[in-house]
């Protein structure tokens, strides 16, 4: 053993994860196959040092290639940090990226831009089938507001909406997906400049292999993985190792994932938050949330099941909202007014899926959801508030 993490915790009792000195650098090789930097970049630090994709990725791989990191001064302080720091690589959670698009496309949109950017999109897109790039001189404005050198965005820890995926790229400034555990010292695929597709986390590394198990009428199954970046297993818990890797090597992740025939893996969710209905339909929590959360109004989103006295779930959302941009949108500043304006906008997702996966009530907060240090949700604690209301 090399180095000992503790899992976040989100669905249970945080686990100290065993990793061996040959899973991190096993790791440290996969990456440098896949995120293209040397010592010209600048890292921004933002997640904790303590969290294996921070660990890895932001600090080890940024050290094994001679790049600098500079370290965030807090939530508040990253836009100025970018700038400051002149920073050219970014590894962090989705939900920083995607409130970094939406106040993005909110000041684009204010000061009037949004046609000459559509524009410009569509120029620049065009192009590109050409191999000539223009992004970074067409978008010059944007960039600048960036600090001007920012150039490669990583995502993981969660889903990244496609939407700010794809709007990034278009903009000129690389975003890619990654995928990880703890267990698996972190990282297990990512996206490349030559392996992309919208909505995935790429493919799985050279040195691992995957598979699906226990796969379902939609091609849904268990994501699992065997290499040499399994843990070497849970300190002092030989209950929980045995149970999370098999005596052949594969580890189950815990997540749920279709592979497609290219190699290309898109998450689904986590298997223990799936919502099984009565009807055998399965609903992915993940999958709505990310829906719900471009609601202009809705900083976050969390989607569980309710469930009723028939033993069937019904499908819930609890939102919290930004009263300024309430105010500023919809012209309304009450809780009760914020409820109703949302249910609108929530039934009209609902029009764009099936019947069972519709959202049938939600409940409205200002307060900020309970997190893990990497802005996870920690939905059993939610989950719990909920059921004292």
């Amino acid at each position: 053993m090399g180095i000992m993490l503790f899992t976040s915790g989100t669905t249970a009792q945080s686990k100290a994860v065993m990793l061996s000195h040959k899973n991190i650098t096993s790791n440290l090789f996969d990456i440098a196959s896949v995120i293209k930097i040397d010592e010209n970049d600048t890292f921004l630090s933002f997640l904790p040092m303590h969290h294996t994709f921070e660990c890895t990725v932001g600090f080890l791989y940024a050290m094994s290639t001679g790049a600098a990191t500079a370290f965030c001064e807090g939530i508040k302080h990253i836009a100025d940090n970018i700038k400051e720091f002149k920073i050219s690589v970014m590894i962090s959670v989705p939900i920083l990226y995607e409130n970094m698009y939406k106040r993005l496309m909110k000041a684009i949109e204010k000061q009037g831009k949004m046609d000459k950017v559509q524009k410009g999109i569509k120029i620049t897109q065009f192009l590109l089938k050409f191999g000539i790039d223009i992004r970074r001189k067409i978008f010059k404005d944007i960039h600048n507001n960036f600090g001007g050198k920012l150039r490669l965005m990583v995502a993981g820890g969660a889903a990244l909406d496609p939407e700010a995926e794809k709007g990034f790229n278009q903009l000129g400034i690389r975003m890619l997906q990654g995928y990880g555990l703890t267990e698996t010292s972190p990282v297990i695929a990512a996206e490349d400049d030559k392996y992309t597709r919208l909505g995935s986390i790429g493919k799985a590394f050279p040195s691992l292999e995957v598979k699906l198990a226990d796969v379902n009428e939609e091609d849904i199954g268990e994501l699992m993985v065997k290499g040499p970046t399994t843990m070497l297993g849970y300190y002092n818990n030989e209950e929980a190792t045995k149970e999370t890797i098999e005596p052949d090597g594969w580890l189950h992740t815990g997540d749920l994932a279709r592979i497609d025939k290219d190699g290309f893996i898109f998450i689904s969710g986590r298997k223990k938050f799936v919502i099984v209905l009565k009807n055998g339909k399965n609903i992915y929590p993940e999958e709505l949330e990310t829906l719900i959360n471009k609601v202009e109004g809705i900083k976050e989103s969390f989607v569980y099941g309710l469930p009723e006295d028939d033993g069937d779930y019904k499908i819930c959302a609890k939102l919290q909202y930004d009263r300024d941009i309430m105010r500023q949108v919809y012209n309304v500043s009450t809780e009760e007014d914020v409820k109703e304006v949302l249910l609108k906008e929530v039934k009209k997702i609902n029009k764009t899926m099936p019947p069972y996966k519709y959202i049938r009530d939600i409940m409205v907060t200002e307060e900020d959801f309970i997190k893990t240090t990497t802005q996870k949700i920690k939905r059993n604690e939610e989950m719990k508030k909920i059921m004292q209301k």
